[in-house]
């Protein structure tokens, strides 16, 4: 028995665990570097309080209007570091995990277990990865041309990339702050777990109702933009709740999650929780599908050379 488990952890270090991390992570930096104008209003909007919500191609004629072209890619090199790492540990874990918990045919997958791996892969990933996010959101905010009554959002230093940051932020703020937010972050894992259950969900009924293992991209698109928008949706107060504690002001930063969000109520509604709420569903439901897209199709032409490689071998 005990030889069976260890056999089974096996599977947590294979090539195909590795071609599933790789994968995602490409993926995942070639839609965001399509999509990121969308990604950068929903920051503002989040943040900055007197800035009146729009809809999005009106707010992205005002930003260019005040800050130039280049405002709405204001920050993407760390947006991709973070989300290279990022996508590589999510990724990596949870089909590492499925591999070694799915290892026997008999036990197949289900939502369920889906939902299981996805939280634990959303942990680990946090635990990782939330310095890289709260860098991302620094720099990404600098040099913005704020409303003077969102002037305290300006006291941050210059940052001249990820180590700058890293280096700037531990000495005047201390190491700990690099993992401000963790606690929202941590129960946001309910977003990509929720995303991840739904699209393998979705996938093994598309599968079985086309009688296909090969999904068109369509389809696959189609899939993806599904499952985010309804965990979106679902977990959108937290995410707004988390670029407070991340780039918000020093009284927003002292409070728990639960005064944030009181707080949020009281000076703007409940509405005040779904600010930038459109932008957000546009940019993340666009950026997954097509991030999904680019996964299935790297992750299954690697593994038709390999397989080809290995027949080749074998002859």
């Amino acid at each position: 028995m005990a030889k069976s488990s260890a056999n089974d952890w096996n599977h947590l270090f294979t090539y195909d665990t590795l071609v599933h991390a790789i994968s995602g992570s490409v993926g995942g930096m070639t839609a965001m570097s399509v999509f990121f104008p969308l990604d950068t209003i929903r920051s503002r909007l989040q943040l900055e309080e007197n800035r009146k919500p729009k809809d999005t191609i009106t707010m992205l004629k005002e930003l260019v209007a005040e800050e130039g072209l280049e405002g709405l890619y204001r920050g993407l090199r760390p947006v991709l570091v973070s989300l290279c790492a990022s996508g590589f540990v999510y990724f990596y874990t949870f089909h590492g995990l499925r591999a070694v918990f799915g290892s026997n045919p008999s036990k197949g997958h289900s939502a369920l277990k889906d939902l299981t791996l996805g939280a634990i892969a959303g942990v680990v990933n946090v635990l990782m990865t939330t310095p890289l996010w709260v860098i991302n959101m620094r720099i990404k905010m600098q040099g913005t041309r704020v409303n003077d009554a969102d002037r305290q959002l300006r006291k941050y230093p210059h940052y001249e990339g990820v180590l700058d940051a890293i280096l700037k932020i531990s000495r005047t703020e201390g190491l700990l702050t690099l993992w401000s937010s963790t606690l929202p972050s941590l129960v946001l894992v309910s977003n990509p777990a929720l995303q991840f259950m739904i699209y393998e969900l979705l996938k093994r009924e598309a599968q079985q109702l086309l009688k296909t293992n090969h999904l068109s991209g369509t389809v696959v698109f189609m899939l993806g933009a599904i499952s985010k928008s309804i965990s979106t949706v679902a977990t959108y107060p937290l995410q707004v709740v988390q670029s407070k504690q991340r780039y918000g002001t020093e009284e927003a930063k002292k409070m728990s999650m639960i005064e944030i969000m009181r707080w949020i109520v009281r000076r703007n509604g409940v509405g005040g929780l779904y600010k930038g709420l459109e932008s957000k569903l546009l940019q993340t439901v666009l950026t997954t599908a097509l991030m999904y897209l680019c996964y299935e199709k790297i992750s299954t032409t690697v593994f038709q050379i390999m397989r080809g490689s290995q027949r080749a071998k074998s002859q």
